[in-house]
Formats: structure tokens, sequence, C-alpha cells
């Protein structure tokens, strides 16, 4: 059961309200938190759980770098606000698209398995960044990953491309750019993984913090809500999304500054890889750790003061 929200209705509502954005994606992304659910309460069926969709100043504003409007929190501003007025019960987000900083009252007890977190390039004349041709147009509208281009490749011009999956793919497709960059845990949620050109391999395009998973938020004081969405829970993406929002808490990130980290876990041990860069991409600085898993807040938070030490108090006003 899908709805569309209206202001002060309660009466009638199913017992599980899960508030996400109208995308494709989004819908993708909450109807696969309804399933889970379904599947871990044997007292819930398929008319207990509805899914509110929620439109956002994000998914409206469509025209405007969102550096410009507010950053990425507006993609999840509303439906934290449906949350905390007890409109939803949970709601479900792309833990990348979730501030720094949560609201107060509002927290992330759960976090689903990730998907790849890469990204993929997407294009129709060409496969690797190294073959763009000189001056080539590159469309995204991501402050990480035009640095990230801009670095490796400073003769690219970087055009804006804002709007939902089926949208850029369209723009490509229609010639508006040699190519773009997307999400490949998008791509493969929406069964289009075979639009990607080629998947980046992260020492060359690092992924946004918390890339490819995908986050439910409920009430902090909301028990039978924090029991409803536990079984759902997978410890070691909590683990690597953890490490890698603590690079964003100790450099203060936004979409206003091009951050990319990493996290993952082999042999026992949490592997992190952190950058930041000057918006041109003049400038690049990386740090990595490696550390007990247990440890995930605290290395993230060590490798985020390293590099806004490195920096230096005027590297990020020139970004």
């Amino acid at each position: 059961m899908v709805t569309q929200r209206t202001e002060g209705h309660t009466e009638g509502r199913a017992a599980v309200r899960i508030g996400t954005r109208g995308s494709k994606l989004a819908l993708t992304q909450a109807g696969q938190v309804r399933a889970g659910l379904i599947a871990a309460h044997t007292d819930l069926t398929d008319d207990d759980v509805e899914l509110v969709v929620i439109r956002t100043t994000g998914d409206r504003v469509t025209d405007r770098p969102l550096a410009d409007i507010g950053g990425k929190g507006l993609f999840a501003k509303e439906v934290e606000e449906a949350l905390l007025a007890g409109d939803i019960d949970i709601a479900v987000h792309s833990m990348k698209d979730l501030e720094t900083v949560l609201p107060d009252g509002i927290v992330v007890p759960c976090i689903l398995p990730r998907e790849d977190p890469r990204d993929a390039l997407i294009s129709v004349t060409v496969d690797s960044i190294a073959a763009f041709p000189q001056g080539a147009v590159v469309g995204t509208s991501s402050q990480r990953r035009r640095a990230q281009l801009m670095h490796s490749r400073p003769d690219l011009e970087i055009i804006m491309f804002r709007g939902n999956v089926d949208t850029r793919l369209a723009k490509i497709d229609r010639g508006e750019a040699v190519a773009t960059l997307l999400a490949l845990a998008g791509l493969n949620r929406l069964g289009l993984a075979d639009r990607a050109t080629a998947v980046l391999d992260p020492e060359v395009m690092l992924p946004a913090a918390g890339q490819g998973a995908v986050g439910i938020e409920c009430r902090t004081d909301d028990e039978r809500a924090h029991a409803l969405i536990a079984p759902l829970e997978d410890p070691d993406t909590h683990t690597c999304i953890t490490c890698e929002r603590s690079v964003l808490a100790a450099l203060d990130g936004s979409c206003h500054t091009p951050i990319a980290a990493h996290a993952r876990l082999a042999g026992g041990r949490l592997h992190l890889t952190a950058r930041v860069l000057r918006l041109d991409g003049s400038e690049m600085l990386e740090t990595r750790r490696d550390g007990n898993p247990g440890d995930a807040e605290a290395l993230g938070r060590d490798a985020g003061a390293e590099l806004r030490s490195r920096a230096g108090p005027d590297f990020f006003a020139h970004t």
C-alpha cells in the first residue's frame, strides 16, 4: 500500500507507516524495508505496512545545485518533520543523503546490508575517465565527483546534472554530455546495472560517505519502532557507515565541501580511506586508517581531524 502524505489525517492508518521520498529508487528502497518487516514479523500482513510518500525540497527544486539551496539534507528534511510529528513511524533514507547531525529526537538504529558502494561511469562513447576526449563535457551535480574528476582531468568541462536516475540517463542518451557518474547501488536496485559502462575503482573515484547503504530512522523514544526494525540491522554495514560519517562529522562535511570516505571490513580489521578536495580539483588530501572495528567512530574522527589539520583554515573557504 502506497499513499501520499495528507496533513493532519491520522485515523485509519496502517500498523506501520514508512515515510519515503517518491522517486523510483526511494520507493524501491522503502519497498525492500517493507518486505523485510513483513518477513521478520509473522503478525504483519501486506495491509499492515503502508508506504507514505513525502515530497521533499530536494525533489521539488531541480534547477540548481544542492549546495546552493541548502545541501543534501533537503532530501530528508520534510520526511524527518513527518516522523517527529508522528505522521509516520519510521523513515527510509539513502545514508549519503542524511546530514551528519540528525534532528533532536531522531536516531538511525538500523542500517540494511550495503549494496556496492562504487560509482559507475555512464557513457555511449567512452569506457573510462582516461578515455575522455580533451575538454569533454561531463554532467554531475555532485561536488565530490566534480572535484575528483577535475583533479585527474583538469581539462574537462563539468556541467550540472540534477534529477532522478532515469532523467540523467536520458540526458546522456540525448548527447547532453559525454558521460555522467551514478552510484552503482542505485542502478543495481533499479535493475539498470547494464547501463553502467564501467565501474570505477575507489582509488580512481572514492565514494561518498554512506554510499550504497540504506538506513531506517525512528523516534528516539519509540520502543515499538526500534523493536520492529531491529531484525533488519546489518552490524558490519553499520560499523562501516559509522566510520565514514565520523569523517564527515570531524570535517563538518556538507554539500559545499568535496569529501569522500570509504570504509570496509577485511580480515577482521576496518580499513578506511578518506579524501578532501578543493572544488576545482587543484588539491586533494588523503589519509588512511586500519584498526579495530570496535573503534569505528574514533578511527573516522581521527582521520577527519588529520585532514582538517593538514588542509589549514583557508582550504574549505576556497572549495
